[in-house]
């Protein structure tokens, strides 16, 4: 290679001139490719889904109970038997017109007032008299069938044991305070809860009623007395309160008409409606109140419904299938509660059966004896949507 003293400033020359032609030809700011500018995206409109009409089930939902009672063979009352009147001895003193004969195979098993019922005193010093049939020769005590049988525990005890428990007290702390066992008061509490329900039973039937709230709570009494959980779980459960239980009440007289305890499904649902038919009067149908949960609709309708033949659409076509659909005067309405964070951020009401004039007129009757407040929100505030039998409401300020 032969150096030259000139080469290397005629290099450098080169390079400088590559380097202007390059900045002459090239143009700092190349010319780019028009790009349209982006058009702003249009919102999507929500669709609202407007209510619709409710279309019946093709086979009456099924309710247990309904088929319970339809299996059953109503026993025929038959004639009463023959009044036994005594005639020998002194008059007797004891009025046992209130009692009748517990054995099941006595021809005066469940009469009253047929004299067959004898006093027989206070064998071994028993504060309860004894009584006898003078049918059957048997014999039981006049506390037979109530809380009381079978107790050495003083009536008072008793009592004031179930008092504290309906104010509240637990099962520990009143076994502390009357100084007995848990396990006694809990066979005390569930003795007590189905002469409770005998009670209401019998007393409660053929009510003419303007409106029934729904509504769920919790117990475990049902699972004591069938078996299912021991009284031992029972005391440790009772404080944590983990079974529903489905309640009933008239919101105008405040009347308990149904209280069932069992799992938050359909079929309890339908057994708390079939409870409700049984104590109101033949042909009564109240305006229905509950919350969102969907199975009272189904439990409602199956107690409340009827066949409809729906009519063709074409002159040709097919007998459509009759449906079943709820009697025209029912009425019944929700509210349903939007949770965020364990609070109430909103809340609805919807009529799904019947008519917003119905409604109104029913919750105005209750207005003049007092305010018409439903859970906790005024419902003659807000804007209906109706269409056909069937309104949606919107509560203004939730």
């Amino acid at each position: 290679m032969v150096s030259t003293p000139l080469f290397y400033p005629l290099l450098l020359v080169a390079l400088v001139l590559i380097c202007l032609l390059m900045h002459v030809v090239w143009p700092d700011n190349p010319p780019r490719a028009s790009t349209p500018s982006p058009q702003p995206r249009q919102r999507r409109r929500r669709c609202v889904e407007e209510p619709k009409l409710f279309s019946g089930f093709l086979h009456k939902p099924l309710c247990a109970a309904c088929a319970q009672a339809a299996d059953a063979q109503p026993k025929a009352p038959g004639f009463p038997p023959p009044i036994i009147r005594c005639t020998r001895g002194r008059r007797r003193t004891v009025d046992t017109h209130v009692h009748f004969c517990p054995e099941p195979d006595c021809a005066y098993h469940g009469w009253l007032g047929r004299g067959n019922i004898r006093a027989n005193g206070h064998p071994g010093g028993q504060p309860w008299r004894q009584l006898q049939c003078v049918s059957c020769q048997g014999y039981f005590y006049e506390t037979h069938g109530t809380l009381l049988h079978g107790k050495r525990a003083s009536v008072e005890l008793i009592v004031r044991v179930i008092a504290c428990r309906a104010e509240g007290l637990g099962i520990r702390g009143t076994a502390r305070v009357f100084e007995i066992d848990p396990n006694t008061v809990l066979q005390w509490l569930v003795e007590a809860t189905e002469q409770l329900k005998a009670f209401s039973a019998y007393f409660l039937h053929d009510l003419h009623l303007n409106q029934v709230q729904l509504d769920e709570l919790y117990a475990v009494l049902s699972a004591v007395r069938d078996g299912d959980v021991s009284a031992a779980e029972a005391i440790e459960q009772l404080s944590r309160s983990p079974h529903w239980v489905w309640t009933a009440i008239d919101p105008e007289t405040k009347l308990l008409l149904s209280v069932q305890v069992g799992a938050r499904t359909l079929a309890m649902a339908q057994a708390v409606l079939h409870h409700i038919v049984q104590v109101l009067a033949p042909g009564c149908v109240p305006l229905f109140l509950s919350d969102g949960y969907a199975h009272y609709l189904t439990a409602i309708v199956t107690h409340f419904g009827y066949w409809v033949q729906p009519p063709r659409r074409q002159a040709g076509g097919a007998v459509p299938k009759p449906r079943w659909m709820p009697l025209p005067t029912l009425l019944y309405a929700q509210v349903v509660k939007t949770m965020r964070r364990r609070r109430i951020v909103a809340v609805k009401h919807r009529v799904v059966f019947g008519t917003t004039a119905a409604v109104e007129h029913v919750l105005v009757l209750r207005t003049a004896i007092t305010p018409p407040v439903w859970r906790g929100a005024p419902w003659l505030t807000g804007s209906f949507t109706a269409c056909g039998t069937r309104c949606v409401f919107t509560a203004h300020g939730t």
